[in-house]
């Protein structure tokens, strides 16, 4: 009898134990962490969970899909695929989730074209469908109807080394309808072409830069040693996007994993924010995460609005995102079998309040929901953003509730201390918050308000006291002068 009453009180806390942790961890496939001010990982609550996934099953298809390279979400909603392997362009709904329509050719003046090896798709603002036509070496350009716009091959030009072939692999276009291509092979930088599709030149060069090392040896090396040396040529890029304000986000594989991503102005210059840590490249330098080794290796980038940036990972499968300020605000995702980790992660999207993931391996997108945590953080980094930060406060405070060692969360509530004029209470936050700048500022503006506050009374005191004791010197002088006057009668 006894025995039956043990087991029934284990079974009993069993049950206790599996309720009193939250649902989402339970069906969280992947660790989500950060790194505090030491760079030393802190686990957190997950910021996104799976959320299903889309596939030729889900989406009722008569063939799998076969290593698709890219998606692309359309301003109306709507899903565009590049199934490569399949040649053909696939449209799902942004209301049913379901297929539109599948573009496999096109009339092109009069004959049926066909599509080979489509590596890229883009949707512009006009509705216009942008697709790197790799294997046809052209960038084919689609209205909404599917209509033929224009053919962009055969770029000529005299920077284009002789022998050059054009195989476009990503592309995006701006507010002007200006293509940004990344080509296969192509290390001078992005290739830009005209609204009329015209080569106009390249976009945002990666220099290399040699360690001391590397120069001192080049220096000293024979002719031959240098033959046999590394080729330091530019890096390539390997997935890219674009802002509202027509600021292009282009990522790229950075053997140092300081900088995977950049975010180039109209002239082309990087103008990303690195934040205190000096590093938008994924994972740090540390061996603290499962087995480490070497940095990320970033594949593809999402803007998402409000100054936020998702990057893949395509070594570990993990997604990185981080503000306008350059702060890493979270990270999920992994490698594995499990519904929710991948294979060969590819492409990144923002579909509706998610993200969507493509798997080329497992020819699978899969769908992320955000979590509390996770949309707690991305509205309060957006009102901060939009100059809303006093909006922002109770929304860091339910973070802090929800994960106390969130350093990115007690800053957050002392900027908004700082914005009121609170300096004080800034200083106690970003204190806790271990941002150094922003506790400068902080700092300063306090001494500045101590010193108005009490300079004045403290310089008129002053004066009363000098002017006092000067007083006091003259009254006792004149004191002893008649003293000695008396004495000398």
């Amino acid at each position: 009898m006894k025995s039956k009453k043990r087991i029934a009180s284990f079974l009993l806390a069993l049950v206790l134990l599996v309720l009193s942790v939250p649902m989402d961890a339970l069906a969280v496939p992947y660790d989500s962490y950060n790194y505090d001010y030491w760079n030393d990982v802190v686990k957190t609550p997950a910021p996104y969970v799976p959320d299903g996934s889309i596939s030729a099953v889900t989406l009722g298809l008569d063939k799998p899909l076969a290593n698709p390279q890219d998606i692309c979400v359309a301003p109306n909603g709507s899903l565009y695929i590049a199934d490569t392997g399949n040649n053909r362009i696939i449209i799902v709904s942004g209301t049913t989730h379901q297929v539109e329509r599948i573009i496999t050719s096109f009339d092109n003046n009069g004959v049926e074209d066909h599509f080979s090896a489509p590596t890229g798709v883009c949707v512009s603002k006009k509705e216009q469908l942008y697709i790197a036509d790799r294997e046809n070496k052209r960038i084919v350009v689609l209205d909404d109807a599917d209509n033929l716009v224009r053919v962009v091959q055969d770029p000529k030009s005299d920077v284009l080394g002789e022998g050059f072939v054009f195989k476009p692999l990503k592309i995006s276009v701006d507010y002007a309808d200006r293509i940004y291509c990344i080509a296969q092979n192509m290390f001078q930088g992005i290739m830009v072409f005209e609204t009329d599709g015209n080569f106009s030149g390249f976009f945002g060069t990666i220099d290399v830069t040699l360690s001391l090392w590397e120069k001192f040896w080049k220096k000293v090396a024979t002719k031959e040693e240098r033959s046999n040396q590394t080729l330091y040529i530019a890096t390539e890029f390997t997935g890219i996007d674009i802002d509202e304000d027509g600021f292009v986000y282009a990522t790229n594989i950075d053997k140092s994993g300081e900088q995977g991503v950049r975010r180039l102005n109209p002239k082309g210059e990087d103008v990303i924010k690195k934040g205190r840590k000096a590093n938008v490249g994924g994972d740090l330098w540390i061996d603290s995460v499962g087995s480490y080794s070497g940095p990320s290796q970033i594949t593809d980038v999402v803007y998402r609005g409000h100054g936020i940036y998702s990057l893949l990972d395509r070594k570990r499968g993990r997604i990185f995102t981080y503000d306008h300020e350059g702060n890493l605000l979270y990270i999920f995702g992994g490698l594995g079998t499990q519904k929710g980790t991948f294979n060969t992660p590819t492409a990144i999207e923002q579909w509706e309040n998610g993200l969507l993931i493509l798997d080329a391996n497992r020819a699978e997108i899969y769908k992320f929901a955000p979590t509390e945590y996770g949309s707690l953080i991305n509205e309060a980094v957006a009102l901060r953003h939009d100059g809303d930060e006093s909006q922002a406060v109770p929304l860091w405070a339910r973070v802090l509730e929800l994960d106390e060692n969130n350093e990115l969360a007690n800053a957050g509530i002392g900027k908004a201390y700082l914005s009121a004029g609170d300096n004080a209470t800034a200083m106690k936050y970003l204190k806790i918050g271990m941002n150094r700048d922003y506790y400068s500022i902080a700092f300063k503006r306090y001494r500045s308000e101590l010193l108005r506050q009490y300079l004045g009374p403290v310089l008129t005191g002053t004066v009363v006291l000098i002017c006092g004791i000067w007083l006091f010197g003259k009254l006792r002088q004149r004191r002893n002068f008649r003293r000695k006057g008396g004495e000398q009668a």
